[in-house]
Order: C-alpha cells, then sequence, then structure tokens
C-alpha cells in the first residue's frame, strides 16, 4: 500500500486526475497534528443563522440547541464539506495532507449537542437548500479526483451465514495482511471462533498476522468511525444496505465486489479483487455521494383534556406552533427507502402525507414507499415508481396498491421534508420500515419525517467505467428497453 503518507497515519492525499484542475477546497495543511488528533475528522458544518424552526420540525429538544457552536463529524469525504456554501478556490498544488482533523472542541459539547439535536429535520429551508447544494457540489468534484489514502485499517463485511462467503473473507483478509506489514484487517467478531474462517490457523500462519487480524463489532461501527480507513463488501446489494445500516452517521469509503445476485451496487469483480486493490491503494479511488434519508419516528404525545384530535390541526394548522403533540422515538439513515405500509392488518392503510407546511394528501393503500434515487431500482421500481439516476438530488414517492388510480408516482426535490403519518381517526394501525430494517409500529397519530441525509454515502466507482456504469447495469440486471431489433425495410432492386 502506498507509503506517500508515511508520517502521517491515516491521512488522506488527494490527487487530481487532470493536472489543470485548480478548482479544488484548500482546507490547509495540518500535517503536524498528532496521531490521534489526525484520525478525527470534520462534519458537514452548519451556523445557525436562523433560530426559528420550520413547522415540520416542531419537536421538543432534551437539550439546548447548539447555536453558538460548530460541530464536526470523522470522515474525509465529509470534512471536503467544511465550507460547503462558498469554496476557497487554491491552485492544484495546495496541500491536501490533513483533511482529517477535528478542532478541539470541549468533550462535553458532545453529550449536551449530540445527534438528536442535529437532525436534518430540525434545519430551516435554508439549510436544508446550503446543506443539499453543498453536497452535490462536492460531489461533482469528487467525481473529476482521485482520492489517494494511506490505507491502514481495512474493515470487510461479509454474511457470515454464508460458507462460501467467510471462505471468501478469508481469502482476501490473508492477501490484505501479506500485502502490507502494517494493515490492520477487521472481520465481524463472529468470525472469531468460526471453524471455516478459523483465525487461529490465519494468524499462526504468518507471525507478522499477530495482532493485526480484529474484530470489529455493531457498537464500534456506531461509536469510532473514523477507524477504518475503507470498507470492502462481498456480496450482494444487501451486504452494501447492511454496510449503510452499520455506519449511520460516517461512512468510510464502501468498494463492493460482486458475490450476489444482481448488481446495482457492487460495482468490482471479485475474480480480480488483488489487481482492484493494488490499483485502489495505489493510485487513489473516485468517489460517488449517494444521497441518504435521515428518517426519525414521531410519537404522539398523550394530552389530557384533548378529544376529537386531528393530526393535521397539530402539524400544520391552528395548532401548529405547539411544540408538545409529539416526541421523536429514534433516528434512522438510509439509502434504499423508507416504507409505511399496512403490516398484518386486513385492510388498507391511512396516510397523511405532507411535505413541508403543506398537506400534500390523504393517501389510502397498501402503503407507501418513499426512495432515495439509489432505492428507486428496488422496493420502488416493484410497486410501479420510475427508474432514477442516483446523481439526481431527488425524492421519489411511490404508492403501494393504491386505491385509486390516479394515484401516480411522484418526484419531489431533495430539499423538502416530507413527513407520512397515521390520522387519529385511522381503522388500524401502519408500520414502518427502514431499508427494510427497524420495523416499528405506527398508532394513529404517529408519523415518520423524512428528509435528506447530512451523512451522504461514498460508493467507489470503477475506474475505467464510471460515467456509464448506472445505465449499464440496467441494462444488465432489468433487461432494460431489451428486445428483437425491428427489421429494415429492403429494397427493390
Amino acid at each position: 500500500m502506498d507509503g506517500s503518507t508515511s508520517g502521517h497515519r491515516n491521512v488522506p492525499e488527494y490527487v487530481t486526475t487532470d493536472e489543470n484542475r485548480d478548482d479544488l477546497p484548500d482546507y490547509g495543511d495540518l500535517g503536524a497534528s498528532s496521531d490521534t488528533e489526525v484520525q478525527q475528522a470534520l462534519e458537514v458544518v452548519f451556523q445557525a443563522e436562523n433560530a426559528h424552526r420550520r413547522k415540520s420540525s416542531l419537536v421538543p429538544s432534551n437539550a439546548p440547541r447548539p447555536e453558538q457552536f460548530r460541530r464536526r463529524t470523522q470522515c474525509f469525504v465529509h470534512s471536503l464539506l467544511k465550507e460547503h456554501n462558498g469554496l476557497h478556490i487554491p491552485s492544484h498544488n495546495t496541500s491536501y495532507v490533513g483533511l482529517a482533523q477535528e478542532r478541539k472542541v470541549d468533550k462535553n459539547l458532545d453529550g449536551v449537542h449530540g445527534a438528536n439535536n442535529h437532525q436534518s429535520r430540525l434545519l430551516t429551508k435554508k439549510q436544508i437548500s446550503d446543506m443539499a447544494f453543498g453536497i452535490r457540489e462536492l460531489a461533482k468534484k469528487l467525481g473529476n479526483i482521485r482520492l489517494k489514502i494511506n490505507v491502514q485499517n481495512v474493515f470487510l463485511l461479509v454474511k457470515v451465514h454464508d460458507e462460501t462467503l467467510i471462505a471468501n473473507t478469508r481469502e482476501v483478509a490473508a492477501w490484505l495482511l501479506t500485502k502490507d506489514s502494517s494493515c490492520k484487517v477487521y472481520v465481524e467478531d463472529t468470525l472469531e471462533d468460526n471453524k471455516i474462517f478459523d483465525a487461529p490457523d490465519l494468524i499462526a500462519s504468518d507471525p507478522s498476522f499477530t495482532g493485526r487480524l480484529k474484530f470489529w463489532t455493531n457498537k464500534l461501527c456506531a461509536e469510532k468511525p473514523q477507524t477504518f480507513d475503507i470498507v470492502l463488501a462481498l456480496g450482494g446489494d444487501g451486504t452494501v444496505l447492511y454496510a449503510s445500516w452499520l455506519f449511520q452517521r460516517v461512512v468510510p469509503p464502501v468498494l463492493a465486489f460482486s458475490l450476489g445476485s444482481l448488481g446495482f451496487l457492487t460495482k468490482f469483480d471479485y475474480e480480480r479483487f488483488p489487481e482492484t486493490l493494488t490499483r485502489a491503494f495505489q493510485e487513489g479511488i473516485t468517489v460517488s455521494l449517494r444521497l441518504r434519508f435521515e428518517a426519525t419516528v414521531m410519537r404522539s404525545q398523550i394530552r389530557k383534556g384533548r378529544g376529537g384530535r386531528d393530526l393535521v390541526e397539530e402539524l400544520i394548522g391552528e395548532e401548529s406552533e405547539d411544540n408538545h403533540t409529539h416526541k421523536p422515538d429514534g433516528t434512522h439513515n438510509i439509502l434504499n427507502e423508507i416504507v409505511v405500509d399496512r403490516g398484518p392488518n386486513p385492510t388498507m392503510s391511512t396516510i397523511e402525507l405532507f411535505g413541508d407546511d403543506e398537506h400534500f394528501t390523504t393517501v389510502q393503500a397498501d402503503g407507501i414507499c418513499v426512495s432515495t434515487p439509489t432505492g428507486s431500482t428496488a422496493y420502488n421500481l416493484a410497486a410501479g415508481g420510475s427508474l432514477c439516476h442516483p446523481d439526481n438530488p431527488v425524492i421519489l414517492v411511490t404508492a403501494i396498491c393504491a386505491h385509486t388510480l390516479s394515484f401516480r408516482p411522484i418526484i419531489l426535490p431533495d430539499t423538502i421534508v416530507l413527513r407520512a403519518g397515521v390520522p387519529y381517526d385511522a381503522r388500524t394501525s401502519s408500520w414502518a420500515s427502514f431499508d427494510g430494517r427497524e420495523r416499528v409500529e405506527l398508532r394513529p397519530g404517529d408519523y415518520v419525517t423524512i428528509s435528506a441525509s447530512r451523512f451522504p454515502f461514498p460508493s467507489v466507482l470503477p475506474p475505467d467505467r464510471k460515467t456509464k456504469d448506472w445505465v449499464d447495469s440496467i441494462s444488465r440486471t432489468l433487461n432494460w428497453n431489451s428486445r428483437q431489433r425491428q427489421k429494415s425495410y429492403k429494397e427493390w432492386s
């Protein structure tokens, strides 16, 4: 693996693919930082320019909102969003070493101003628009540069219940440990005692492996995502979605090898993994930022002496200024879709759909699918929704078996905060799921907020076919627009 930044562990080096490019952001040379500081990276930053919260965000907070502080995450991709509202333009010779440093902030701020107080639904319309614009601008830049990373900690992700994939995991782990004597490889903790993986035998095969084969847990992924320089996913699209679920906030770049059925998200051939990884570590990687959604379940508060409650009135009507009608109950960052459906109930769901300060419509259907562009080829497509290129900054809303023929799929901008709720007079509850996980019941009065996430999903692209990769994938997996060619007319001689 490349040692050009051997003096700085876990510090990415950024290399342009065009020597004439001079439009990259300058964040200074932080190379003098300590090893511990370098592992701390930056978060998307929002200034509290407008203290007024949108009506779609009227939720009580358990702690003071961070009006005077800036808080940062721990991912070098997100560090590039530091000045998303006006990037400084340096020359292409500027040093980019040290983008993973975090400004020293009092540790107590992390507890007082935690994730629940920085959710996208709490942002003003201007803040959400600025965030979306910043991410889109960064995505354009990342599509034209290579990120050359000094890889020291590799995260291996695989479905451990598949014996064949466990053998593949051992093969890749052994190759990585042999390739670089300073590299640490993390595999799932359940493989520590797995007979097929046989960790003791792997360590005994080479004395240098001792202390470099490590085991990750869900807690480590949630609390210290900055530990890992890159994620190698072995499997299908479900494995990539699992990576998104594990890394709910900051996500390391994900390089996915195809060992599954479809392969919309798995871009690399497993049989060529030594060549692929050697090239990625030596020449750098190109990253595509895929839009994720942030979804928060909001529970209706019991209010004494208040009969005949109306969900529309509580959210956008006369009662909308009362911020004690609902409370948050869990937030999820998703890569594919949020689905609100009838669950085990024999009757269809009734769902109120809101966008920002407006009541859009009342949906009567088996359910509703709110999809990202990435998820457009999944449940959204099966429900009759449109295919959508992942670079589009949009929200796709598709009804599942709607009771009216006029409910057509709709595409909305990613600056809208959607809310899908169960009215108080609904006959039954509905159920919400997030990328097919964390299925929860929505009782009458409950709703889900859906907005663009501040934490996009960085997917590593194949360097030789990045511009047409998505079209190739839908043609290959869906046989998109595949038919016998029309015969030409025969000319009379």
